[in-house]
C-alpha cells in the first residue's frame, strides 16, 4: 500500500501556485495538506478555506493555529463552518484542527503573555472537544471560561463535528500532553531522526496515561524537503538558509536535535527577528552540510526518499513535506504512490 503523504504550505510560494499544487497533489494521490499559520504573514483559516473549496478529497489541517489568538468558541465556530463546507472523505472529516502555543518574539511583541502553556493548551482542547459535540458547554478554567455556550447552528447540520484535534508539540511535556488528550500530534520540522524517536516515546507515554496505545495517536510530521535532481547543491543551499532561520529565531528546536550551541550563537550574529532573506543567505555560508542532512530531506529524489523513510521508521505516520524549491511538482512526483 502506498505511504500516506501530505504537503505543508507556508508562505514560500504564491497562493495561486499553492492552490494549483494542492490540486496536482490530490490528483497524484496525496492524502492531505497542512496549512501553516505563518508568523504574521499568512492566516491558516483563509487558506484552508481556499484549499477546501478547490479540492474534493484532500483533508486539510492547520499546522498550527496559536491558541492565544482566538477564543475557543470562535475557533470551534470557524472549524464547524469549514466542516460544513468540506464534508468528509472515507468517513473522516476533511478538516483537522492543529493547535500550538505560539512562540517568541511574536507573542510578547503583540502583548500576549504565554504563561502556563500546558494548562492553557489542555483547557483549549477539552473545551473544543465539548463544543464539537454541539451540546451546551460550561467550562471554568484558568484560561478558558465558557458560560452555557453552544455552537449556534440554526439552519444547517447540527450533528456533532467529528473534527480531530492535534497539538503541534516540540517540548517533552507538550508531547506527552498531546498523546494523552489528542487524536494526534503534529511533530515539528528541522529536527533529527533521533529527536523524532524520543518524541514518539513521549507521545506513547502520554497515550498510556489515558489508557490508549501509541497506535491510537496519529503522528504526522512537518518535514522539509529540498529536492532537485538537476542541481542538488542548490537544494542544499536552500536547506542551509532554512536552518539558518531556525538557528537564529527558534533555537529551542535546534537544541532539541543537539545542534552545537556554538553554531547557534554564530548564526544568531547574522539572524534576528525579523530578518531578511539576505541575512539567512549570509548565515547559510557557515552551516555544515552534515547539519542540514541531519535535520531534513535534501538532495536528489533518491536521497530525499531515503531520508523520509528514516523518519517513518522512527514513528512518523504521515510525512508532511515542506517543499523549499521554487518548483513543488518534483517533490509531489517523487513521493506519489511511494512505498518505503
Amino acid at each position: 500500500m502506498a505511504q500516506r503523504m501530505a504537503l505543508y504550505m507556508q508562505d514560500k510560494h504564491p497562493i495561486s501556485y499553492e492552490i494549483e499544487m494542492a490540486k496536482y497533489a490530490e490528483a497524484r494521490g496525496f492524502s492531505e495538506i497542512w496549512q501553516a499559520d505563518t508568523r504574521l504573514a499568512r492566516d491558516c483559516v483563509v487558506l484552508m478555506s481556499a484549499l477546501l473549496s478547490q479540492t474534493t478529497r484532500l483533508r486539510i489541517g492547520s499546522g498550527v493555529l496559536p491558541i492565544w489568538t482566538r477564543n475557543p468558541a470562535v475557533i470551534a465556530a470557524t472549524w464547524s463552518t469549514m466542516w460544513e463546507m468540506a464534508g468528509s472523505v472515507n468517513g473522516q472529516s476533511r478538516v483537522m484542527l492543529g493547535l500550538g502555543a505560539w512562540w517568541e518574539p511574536i507573542a510578547s511583541r503583540v502583548g500576549v503573555e504565554r504563561r502556563k502553556p500546558l494548562t492553557a493548551m489542555r483547557e483549549h482542547i477539552e473545551a473544543l472537544r465539548q463544543l464539537f459535540t454541539m451540546e451546551e458547554v460550561t467550562y471554568q478554567g484558568e484560561f478558558v471560561q465558557l458560560d452555557r455556550v453552544k455552537l449556534d447552528v440554526a439552519f444547517g447540520d447540527t450533528s456533532p463535528r467529528d473534527i480531530p484535534l492535534y497539538i503541534g508539540a516540540t517540548g517533552p511535556k507538550m508531547l506527552e500532553l498531546a498523546g494523552e488528550i489528542c487524536d494526534g500530534v503534529v511533530l515539528n520540522y528541522v529536527v533529527s531522526v533521533d529527536y523524532i524517536r524520543r518524541a514518539v516515546e513521549l507521545v506513547r507515554r502520554g497515550a498510556e496515561k489515558a489508557g490508549k496505545s501509541l497506535d491510537d495517536v496519529d503522528r504526522p510530521e512537518l518535514l522539509v524537503c529540498c529536492l532537485s535532481d538537476d542541481d542538488p547543491q542548490a537544494a542544499m543551499m536552500e536547506g542551509k538558509a532554512l536552518v539558518a532561520y531556525y538557528l537564529g529565531t527558534e533555537p529551542h528546536i535546534m537544541k532539541a536535535s543537539n545542534v552545537d550551541e556554538e553554531l547557534i550563537k554564530r548564526v544568531q550574529e547574522f539572524v534576528g527577528w525579523p530578518a531578511t532573506e539576505a541575512d539567512y543567505r549570509r548565515a547559510a555560508q557557515i552551516i555544515p552540510d552534515d547539519v542540514v542532512r541531519n535535520l531534513m530531506a535534501v538532495g536528489t529524489s533518491h536521497q530525499c526518499r531515503e531520508k523520509v523513510a528514516e523518519y517513518i521508521d522512527a514513528g512518523v505516520t504521515c510525512p508532511i513535506l515542506y517543499p523549499m524549491m521554487d518548483d513543488i511538482k518534483p517533490v509531489i512526483d517523487a513521493f506519489a504512490d511511494w512505498e518505503p
